[in-house]
């Protein structure tokens, strides 16, 4: 198949063009931002106008490289940088979405080329799976987002448990999970694009999609790497439409922002390649580390958010 005629450079196609947009976007604010007095990126009640003060510290650069490493490992990026962000005061709490969805746009869409070029993935699956997940961002934020958070969490996490107690019986071949396919047909497609539906709505609440994927991935039948190309497209195509609203707000540090997105994409391209080369069963306790962090990860969100609730009520 030549590359022409590949469906998936479409799709990176369709992503590029995406890419540019952002890009444009994110230039333009940065030099409104430059150019005003007193900084003009900062605004809503815990905002904090600090405007353009030279470029990313080593801090700021460290902390993109470390947290998209693991992330292209699986790990996700989200959680780790909130932790360092609110360990040196990086940025407001305010800004720290904005900042985290804008920085971590360009080693995400990064990742995706990568993985979607070197994963071989049946186009159809790819295009489905990727297609329920930006819809489910789309349509389906609304209705997730009047669900009761923590209960969600508590559902996920004890799932994810669940899933990485089969996953080590499959390793031991106790249990039978996970395979050699890279896609997936009638019926199964349907239910595989289905879950993608859902878990791209609960990623816009903020719930991380990534070891789900895998789990999904594996129970289907299909080889584990097979899950890389999936969620890390998904992600790529919705994190920088998310970013455009919050450059449009004015919501985000645009130096700690640069910092991630500097130090992330050379962590992306060493990352990469170790995924690329592990073997099957390397893959399957990968899944197996990432299932149970975001498991426990899961689990102390919800409990703290119970708190919060039970603290407010």
């Amino acid at each position: 198949m030549s590359a022409l005629s590949d469906p998936r450079f479409l799709l990176l196609g369709g992503l590029a063009v995406l890419v540019v947009v952002f890009l444009f976007a994110w230039r333009r604010a940065a030099t409104a931002a430059s150019r005003a007095p007193g900084g003009g990126i900062a605004v809503g009640p815990d905002a904090r106008s600090d405007g353009w003060t030279g470029p990313p510290n080593f801090y700021e650069n460290a902390v993109g490289f470390v947290t998209n490493f693991f992330d292209t490992l699986g790990i996700g990026s989200f959680a780790p940088t909130t932790s360092l962000f609110k360990l040196r005061q990086v940025v407001p709490d305010g800004q720290i979405p904005g900042t985290m969805m804008i920085g971590h746009t360009p080693p995400v869409v990064i990742q995706a080329f990568i993985f979607i070029v070197i994963i071989a993935v049946d186009p159809v699956t790819l295009f489905t799976m990727l297609g329920g997940a930006v819809l489910g961002a789309w349509l389906g934020a609304g209705v997730v987002a009047r669900l009761p958070r923590y209960r969600i969490q508590v559902g996920m996490g004890i799932a994810l448990l669940i899933a990485a107690a089969t996953f080590v019986l499959s390793i031991f071949e106790i249990a039978a999970v996970g395979g050699e396919a890279t896609g997936l047909s009638g019926a199964n497609l349907a239910i595989a694009a289905a879950v993608m539906f859902v878990l791209g709505a609960l990623m816009t609440i903020g719930i991380g999609m990534y070891a789900p994927t895998m789990i999904v991935i594996s129970l289907m039948g299909m080889n584990p790497a097979v899950a890389f190309p999936i969620m890390m497209g998904a992600s790529a195509f919705l994190m920088p439409v998310a970013g455009l609203r919050f450059l449009k707000a004015g919501r985000y540090g645009l130096k700690a922002a640069l910092g991630l997105a500097i130090g992330g994409i050379p962590a992306v391209l060493i990352a990469a390649f170790i995924v690329s080369s592990f073997p099957l069963n390397v893959m399957r306790w990968l899944v197996v580390a990432v299932v149970l962090y975001a498991a426990v990860l899961m689990l102390r969100s919800a409990a703290r958010e119970r708190r919060g609730a039970a603290g407010a009520a």
